[in-house]
């Protein structure tokens, strides 16, 4: 459905006709003005309305319709297409979900086709629009705001990120051995799937951001290219803070996965310890459980408190030598 669709004219917001056709008419004329359409997961026949009026390339239209597209950014004849994937952390559920926004800017008009809750067109129209100065620029103000606020969101989720990661570490190495509970390795894994998931949305955006900052990029102005050149930065340095997290879990899996084995290397050698002990006597009373007559011993009065001062003396001496080479 269209959530917001008005005229701006030196950066000031003007109510226009109900008309797509007329209202991009009127916007042309004026010659420093543009129109700005929202939509949310806009159905076919609705998107197709828009589509035929500002002329939008069919297979951008297609990717604007079925989502689940790579950011990337694609330039026609009449329009520029980017995709942008805003995401959301929930940390009381570990879990990074991305939506998808799509903005197509052409000839006095740009159009927004959300995805999803996240994007955050309302609060960027809200502040452009409490800044006529920079919305003056035309729909170039626009898409960098729109990219600008979509990064600086990625920088906040990436140290939510970073915290929730040195608290999982912390629970790995504690001294008290939680970092052996049977679901620590299920954590890292999903925490793993959800830097994953965080990475699908940054990484791809880098080589459009590139491209923006760059010079011959069709209805982008010039000067713009300095802002577009301050987003990729900061989506550079969201990257390489991915990138560690990825290689820190993977790291942290790593050692966890030592860890287990050196415990269980550890009660390996208890049990075998306390199996040792155990044996010596279950030796003894068995040779001298066998039903033999002629036995050494056998009918001797001392030999039954002997035997079992030889059995207690054996798992002393045993014990004591496990005690020390740290087995007990």
């Amino acid at each position: 459905m269209i959530v917001d669709c008005a005229i701006y004219q030196d950066g000031r917001r003007t109510e226009g006709p109900g008309d797509f056709s007329e209202a991009l008419a009127r916007a042309r004329r004026s010659g420093d003005a543009f129109l700005w359409i929202g939509l949310h997961e806009p159905a076919e026949e609705e998107f197709g309305r828009v589509s035929q009026e500002f002329g939008l390339h069919p297979l951008a239209v297609e990717d604007a319709l079925r989502a689940h597209q790579r950011p990337k950014l694609e330039v026609y004849d009449d329009s520029l297409f980017a995709v942008l994937k805003p995401v959301v952390y929930e940390p009381h559920h570990d879990t990074v979900s991305a939506d998808e926004l799509m903005i197509f800017i052409g000839d006095s008009f740009v159009v927004t086709v959300r995805h999803g809750e996240s994007a955050p067109l309302t609060d960027v129209r809200r502040r452009l629009e409490a800044e006529p100065e920079i919305l003056a620029h035309g729909p170039t103000a626009v898409l960098y705001a729109i990219s600008d606020a979509v990064v600086d969101h990625y920088i906040d989720v990436a140290g939510e990120l970073q915290v929730d990661l040195e608290e999982l570490e912390t629970g790995v190495f504690a001294p008290s051995g939680s970092g052996g509970s049977s679901n620590t390795a299920a954590r890292i894994y999903t925490f793993k799937r959800q830097v994953l998931e965080f990475r699908r949305a940054t990484g791809p955006l880098t080589a459009p951001m590139t491209r923006l900052a760059g010079a011959g990029v069709p209805f982008v102005h010039q000067e713009a290219q300095p802002f577009f050149r301050d987003v990729a930065d900061h989506l550079t340095r969201v990257n390489e803070q991915v990138e560690g997290l990825d290689r820190l879990l993977s790291d942290i899996l790593s050692a966890h996965l030592a860890q287990m084995g050196v415990r269980q290397n550890d009660d390996m050698r208890k049990i075998s310890a306390w199996a040792a002990m155990a044996a010596v006597p279950t030796m003894v009373a068995g040779i001298y459980g066998m039903n033999f007559d002629h036995m050494p011993e056998l009918h001797w009065a001392w030999t039954y408190p002997l035997v079992i001062l030889f059995m207690t003396v054996a798992v002393l001496g045993l014990h004591r030598l496990f005690k020390r080479r740290g087995w007990l």
